[in-house]
């Protein structure tokens, strides 16, 4: 039998059938994070801030930022105007 030649990491997992694991978000904080960044499009130099965010304030107050946002904000940088709904919540805590 002829050896395969495999051109990536991927290839071998092609061929094998194995599916790399995916490990789960270990706190809902995370979870929530992950949400509101798919929600909003957030771009990466600002994912660190969104984790904060979700880890500093309960949820139901980035919830209600997160609604807000996509309630109010129909043009422009979406991103921006939740951090700005953010801060102002925080501020009335």
């Amino acid at each position: 039998m002829a050896e395969q030649e495999f051109s990536s990491l991927g290839d071998i997992f092609k061929a094998k059938n194995i599916k790399p694991k995916i490990k789960p978000p270990a706190h809902q904080w995370q979870d929530l994070a992950l949400e509101v960044i798919a929600k909003l499009g957030i771009p990466n130099f600002k994912r660190n801030s969104v984790f904060k965010v979700c880890k500093d304030n309960p949820p139901v107050v980035v919830r209600r930022a997160l609604n807000d946002t996509l309630e109010l904000c129909d043009s422009g940088v979406k991103w921006k105007y939740f951090f700005k709904v953010v801060a102002d919540e925080s501020l009335h805590k």
